[in-house]
């Protein structure tokens, strides 16, 4: 039988979702967790995979095991698990389901805090020392939909099949000191969500125009984008699906 686990993390601790060689991963620490209660080697397919020191609000992974679970496994799990990953569900879905293939759409949120904030450190970029230009960002937010090939957001050396991408929302929100970047898409290439907000924040600055913004996606090379934001203020807030 396959089942869905829905779960979030602070990756502060982690190189990223994915298992790596000589690195510690969210995906190790929850198959380590799941196979230690079921008694049974368990591997996890997750939505997608995070960069080191990302965060994830909501997150979704499939594995499969012969045996019936109980609602009990979600308390058990969470009683393993340490401190920064938190178990909210686990269901049972239909044998083919995938966690990353039939996902629709995946969304981010990042965060800017325009004052220097010791409560915010670790969870927002904090760029108090010039000022942004919020409208000027949004309005360069807009040319996102006029294209599919996120080539210039993307990092480099990748194995991608395809750098194409369908936009579905990109806009900065400010609420005091604090500002928020949501974007979805019905997929994101590695690292795309910090290239396109280094990207915008070049343009708050003023150190490029809005519609400089075409050429840099018209380039299609991720050295005319800008420096990747910071990853400990971005955060995996939703992943959809049609159960």
């Amino acid at each position: 039988m396959r089942y869905f686990i829905e779960f979030s993390y602070n990756g502060k601790n982690y190189f990223g979702y994915q298992i790596q060689p000589n690195d510690i991963s969210v995906q190790e620490e929850l198959e380590r967790a799941l196979s230690t209660i079921l008694q049974e080697k368990i591997k996890t397919t997750g939505a997608g995979r995070t960069d080191t020191g990302v965060h994830a609000k909501k997150m979704f992974a499939h594995f499969e095991t012969n045996q019936v679970l109980n609602n009990q496994l979600t308390h058990k799990l969470n009683s393993f698990l340490p401190t920064d990953i938190a178990v909210k569900r686990i269901f049972e879905v239909k044998d083919d389901f995938h966690a990353r293939f039939d996902a629709t759409f995946r969304t981010y949120e990042y965060y800017i805090s325009l004052e220097k904030n010791p409560f915010t450190h670790d969870s927002a970029w904090q760029h108090w020392r010039k000022p942004l230009d919020i409208n000027k960002m949004n309005e360069a937010c807009k040319i996102l939909f006029e294209y599919e090939d996120f080539t210039s957001f993307a990092k480099l050396h990748t194995d991608n099949k395809t750098n194409l991408c369908k936009m579905y929302k990109a806009e900065w929100e400010q609420n005091g000191t604090e500002l928020k970047f949501t974007v979805s898409a019905n997929r994101f290439l590695r690292n795309m969500v910090r290239a396109i907000v280094g990207t915008m924040v070049e343009v708050g600055s003023g150190k490029i125009q809005p519609e400089d913004v075409r050429k840099v996606i018209e380039d299609k090379n991720r050295n005319s984008a800008g420096t990747s934001a910071p990853a400990h203020a971005l955060f995996l807030v939703n992943v959809g699906y049609e159960f």
